[in-house]
């Protein structure tokens, strides 16, 4: 009898299913919680209003980072297309709020790295900076007024190294009780990200461009996010609350999909569609606690990719793709 074998699929330590969509909207019709979405941080800052059916968020800078997220099922870089849309209603927002903070901090929605989001040293408001500075940003960002400044609409985008590219040209309020409507749309064929924002179906203000054009800069985003970032480091400060409702989102499909597994005699192969620009590898466990390489490193191509065991243990053993961003 040929031994049981079992296999999933991983891009890093996120484990997907392959009947993952490319999109997916929230309307917070029903509590987002059923819908994939967490927490990081400090929880009274997102509440779900059941009986508007929208997402109440709190920014405010005094508290530690806090993210209300949902994965995306894939990992994205600069030759990624990547397209988010959402409605923001502030009810309220001040900048310099907190005392030695005296400038505007921003309010954020957009993509970004969980792991590097989530852990001690990232600061948001560190600006470059090799130990603290934020890395793996693509996000839309307002800016309150403060001083003699004016209030600002903005895009970033942070690569992996803390290299900062933004666009902070569109000088208007968001008047609370206002709703509007953001779009970003970054096109890999153009390594542009350009970001529009529209009032009673209006266009407010200039569309915002970003150009990626240095060779070396990328990013790797995998987590939607509505961030309250800490102004730890900072000399800038906010408190804004708000809401926001009809989130969509448009991204690549994961990295493996139409996933089949069998043995062709005594090698155990899996084979599914690729993506261009991942490595694939077959990983093989017999607790599924440690794992081991089991198969040569593949490059995706778009096509089929068949990956094989040609050594399989003679006990039971579980299989997994594993699929990198190089």
């Amino acid at each position: 009898m040929k031994p049981w074998r079992n296999i999933s699929a991983l891009v890093g330590c996120l484990a997907l299913s392959v009947a993952n969509a490319a999109t997916f909207t929230e309307d917070f019709s029903s509590n987002p919680a059923g819908n994939g979405w967490q927490i990081f941080g400090n929880t009274n800052l997102f509440q779900w209003d059941r009986t508007n059916q929208n997402l109440r968020v709190t920014w405010d800078s005094s508290q530690p980072n806090s993210y209300f997220h949902r994965p995306l099922g894939t990992i994205l870089a600069r030759d990624d297309d990547l397209q988010l849309s959402f409605v923001l209603t502030f009810e309220d927002y001040a900048g310099g709020v907190r005392p030695g903070k005296p400038y505007a901090f921003p309010a954020a929605i957009g993509f970004l790295n969980l792991d590097n989001a989530t852990h001690t040293n990232f600061s948001r408001g560190a600006g470059i900076n090799a130990t603290y500075g934020p890395r793996n940003l693509v996000e839309f960002t307002f800016f309150p007024a403060f001083d003699v400044f004016l209030p600002t609409i903005a895009q970033i985008v942070i690569s992996t190294n803390n290299t900062w590219l933004y666009n902070h040209d569109n000088l208007r309020e968001m008047t609370p009780g206002e709703t509007f409507r953001v779009t970003m749309d970054y096109a890999a064929a153009t390594q542009t990200l350009t970001t529009t924002v529209s009032n009673n179906t209006a266009q407010y203000g200039q569309p915002q461009n970003i150009v990626v054009t240095a060779a070396n800069f990328d990013f790797r985003v995998a987590t939607l996010s509505l961030s309250s970032y800490s102004d730890v480091r900072s000399q800038d400060s906010i408190l804004a609350h708000g809401f926001v409702d009809n989130v969509a989102v448009v991204v690549p499909p994961p990295p493996v999909v139409n996933l089949s597994v069998e043995f062709v005699g005594a090698s155990w192969q899996a084979w599914f569609t690729s993506r261009t620009n991942w490595l694939y590898i077959l990983e093989r466990s017999t607790d599924l606690a440690t794992w081991t390489v089991a198969s040569t490193i593949e490059s995706g191509n778009g096509a089929i990719v068949t990956l094989a065991d040609t050594n399989p243990p003679v006990s039971d053993a579980h299989y997994r793709v594993r699929a990198n961003r190089p």
